[in-house]
């Protein structure tokens, strides 16, 4: 179970130090439209597995980067423990994205960091936070989730 979680906060933990970025009252960069575009497509394509619980296609789906740092059973199980108890999904509408270059703990690359306003069964309010990325075949995969 340790090592689930450290696999787990690992992505979060990557995540949270991307997402921080977004925070900063710097000037916003001028991004790159095509791509944050295209991983917007990727994340609301993966979040409806996340939703459904069908943890192990969404493990499949995902950047070889997340499945590199989580195996499939720990996914499912830290879903279990963190998503499962905030109920159905509700609503979510895009709030804001960031494509980056860079980002703390992960190869460097193209990533873009994709936040929603969230509303779930058991939590009204609630930031999602996507992080897909470009794959080494050139598709967009998501690499990080966090809810917050």
């Amino acid at each position: 179970m340790r090592n689930i979680t450290f696999a787990v906060l690992s992505i979060i933990a990557v995540s949270m130090v991307v997402t921080s970025g977004c925070k900063k009252k710097e000037p916003k960069p001028m991004g790159n439209p095509q791509a944050e575009q295209a991983a917007v497509q990727a994340a609301d394509a993966w979040l409806p597995l996340v939703d459904s619980g069908n943890y192990e296609k969404s493990w499949q789906q995902a950047a070889e980067f997340f499945k590199k740092a989580v195996s499939t059973d720990q996914w499912g199980k830290s879903m279990q423990i963190f998503r499962e108890p905030l109920g159905k999904m509700v609503s979510r509408k895009l709030k804001s994205t960031q494509y980056t270059t860079s980002a703390p703990g992960a190869p460097v690359g193209q990533y873009v960091i994709i936040q929603y306003d969230s509303n779930f069964e058991n939590k009204k309010s609630a930031v999602e936070t996507v992080t897909p990325m470009l794959d080494s075949d050139g598709q967009w995969r998501v690499s990080g989730y966090y809810i917050k």
